[in-house]
C-alpha cells in the first residue's frame, strides 16, 4: 500500500529552519535531502546539483541515497542537464521512456530536477529519483517548487 504524501507546510516549516539555523549552505542542502528522504516514501534519491563557476556544467552537492558516478554533468546533459539549458522543471514518470537519460541506478524509473533560481539567474537544481514508475503528483510539484524558492537565499 503506497504511504499517502505528507502535509506541505510542515515540510516548508521545517525548511525554514534548517535556513534559519544552519550558516552553511552545504548543510541547509543536506538537511533538505534528509528530510525529504525521510518524510516521503517514493523519494528514493534526494540531492542537488550546483552550477560550477564557469556556469557550463553542474558539480554534485549534498545528497541522500545511493552513490552517484554523475559528479559533474555538462548543460545539456541528461534531465539535470536539460534543465540547466531551460531553466524550467522536468517530471520523467519514467526515464526508460528518454532519450537523454543519464541512469544513476537500474533501480531508477522516474526522476523530478526543479531549478534554484537566484534573481534571475539559474544557480542550482533540485533532482530526485524514485525507483516507482509515475509516482509523482501535483503535490510533489507544489512542495518542491515552494522549497527550491525558499533555498535561492542560500546562493
Amino acid at each position: 500500500m503506497n504511504k499517502p504524501f505528507p502535509a506541505i507546510e510542515p515540510i516548508l516549516i521545517s525548511v525554514d529552519t534548517l535556513i534559519s539555523t544552519h550558516e552553511n549552505r552545504d548543510d541547509v542542502l543536506r538537511g533538505v535531502s534528509e528530510l525529504l528522504a525521510e518524510q516521503i516514501a517514493h523519494y528514493d534519491w534526494v540531492g542537488f546539483y550546483i552550477v560550477d563557476e564557469s556556469g557550463e556544467n553542474l558539480i554534485l552537492g549534498p545528497y541522500v541515497g545511493a552513490p552517484t558516478d554523475h559528479v559533474k554533468i555538462a548543460f545539456g546533459k541528461g534531465i539535470c542537464g536539460q534543465v540547466a539549458v531551460s531553466q524550467t522543471s522536468r517530471i520523467i514518470q519514467d526515464v526508460s521512456l528518454e532519450d537523454n537519460y543519464l541512469s544513476c541506478s537500474v533501480d531508477v524509473n522516474s526522476e523530478v530536477v526543479f531549478p534554484i533560481m537566484k534573481d534571475g539567474v539559474f544557480v542550482a537544481e533540485l533532482d530526485i529519483d524514485s525507483h516507482a514508475t509515475a509516482p509523482f503528483t501535483e503535490k510533489d510539484t507544489e512542495l518542491l517548487e515552494s522549497i527550491c524558492q525558499k533555498l535561492e537565499v542560500l546562493f
